[in-house]
């Protein structure tokens, strides 16, 4: 079985980051990540990884400063701003020991230029993480909970993939997003494994924990890692009700 990530942006919400990191680590993760960290001091972040031994494996560029934005990269004439907040993400990612950026699309589907802009805007993404050692990330998302969202769908994250040629780009294979849109998760899994840098769960459709609905990650997850992924899997999330009160899935995932 995987190794399992605590993703931040939905787990232990109700503390600071640098806590939710320690809470994480007693609750047995292996690892952790995050959505948008900018607001909690690097440095105190930073303390709690070491303190811990956690991993941070990755974080996301900002959405942006206007009501409705849900990234920036593929927005044409707003490649300052995408510029910006890769900036921003790499140079914190990088003073937290953070492994890999979330490069955000944006809500641009159909829009003229768009996929210009995002792809130009991943090479430099890909020329920060080249500097620093670390990976960019592409995530299909589904309509029903980002509507209009430039990137769905694992093959046409694959087709950016491949385009940009960059081996710092990877995909995050969310089985939830691609559940909703796609379904056949383990075929395309396998399909795209090579262009594949992180996994992230949750159950499907209600997005809460792993353990229910239309996903049988006790099968799944033993069959990704037959095919030989060793990294780790994101929990993310929403709890039904409390971090804790919801963890019985991961006792019995680590004890199969």
């Amino acid at each position: 079985m995987p190794r399992f990530s605590a993703n931040l942006g939905f787990l232990w919400t109700e503390m600071g980051l640098p806590d939710a990191i320690r809470r994480a680590h007693r609750a047995g993760f292996a690892a952790v990540e995050c959505h948008w960290p900018y607001d909690e001091d690097s440095d105190a972040v930073r303390a709690a990884l070491d303190e811990t031994g956690l991993p941070m494996l990755g974080i996301n560029t900002r959405k942006g400063p206007d009501a409705g934005d849900f990234g920036l990269a593929a927005l044409p004439g707003r490649e300052a701003e995408a510029h910006a907040a890769i900036d921003e993400a790499f140079a914190y990612g990088a003073a937290i020991g953070a492994s890999a950026v979330h490069v955000m699309a944006g809500k641009s589907l159909g829009l003229e230029g768009a996929a210009e802009a995002f792809e130009a805007n991943l090479h430099h993404a890909c020329d920060l993480a080249a500097g620093h050692g670390m990976t960019v990330l592409i995530e299909p998302l589904n309509h029903r909970d980002a509507p209009g969202y430039f990137l769905v769908g694992i093959e046409n994250a694959a087709a950016i993939v491949a385009r940009v040629g960059r081996p710092e780009l990877k995909i995050m294979f969310d089985c939830y997003h691609t559940q909703i849109t796609q379904g056949d998760l383990l075929r395309r899994f396998e399909a795209h494994r090579a262009l594949i840098g992180h996994v992230q769960i949750a159950a499907a459709p209600s997005r809460a924990e792993p353990d229910e609905g239309e996903i049988a990650y006790d099968w799944l997850l033993p069959a990704i890692d037959a095919l030989g992924y060793d990294g780790y899997v994101g929990a993310e999330y929403r709890p039904r009700a409390g971090t804790d009160e919801g963890l019985g899935w991961l006792d019995r995932m680590q004890a199969a």
